[in-house]
């Protein structure tokens, strides 16, 4: 899966008939920050996501797995518009790690062995 921010629309008067009644949306995908990146996709959309939102994106067989694009000749998904997304450094994780890895080590050296 991959993050990524709908960018535009595509309009297609003539396509594969398996296709007929799908929105097909420009996406481009952004990193942990929300900031651009380089690369875009034209994804089908499955959950009526908006320009300007962010959304989660599945790419290659897994975007023939929804209900919309079963057996369809789709490579890119639009699964889930993301309402908030959370992330923490690697630092922050580690200090937390250390301050968690003490009291346990001190535990386990205090008890008696067998």
């Amino acid at each position: 899966m991959l993050l990524a921010r709908v960018i535009g629309t595509v309009w297609a008067t003539q396509k594969e008939p398996s296709l007929e009644g799908m929105k097909l949306l420009v996406v481009r995908e952004v990193d942990l920050q929300y900031k651009a990146k380089d690369k875009f996709l034209i994804a089908v959309d499955t959950v009526s996501a908006g320009i300007g939102e962010i959304v989660l994106i599945a790419g290659g067989s897994s975007a023939r797995q929804t209900a919309v694009t079963k057996n369809k000749p789709v490579d890119a998904v639009i699964m889930a518009v993301v309402d908030n997304l959370a992330t923490r450094d690697a630092e922050e994780l580690e200090a937390e790690y250390q301050s968690r890895r003490g009291p346990i080590k001190a535990a386990l050296e205090a008890q008696a062995e067998v």
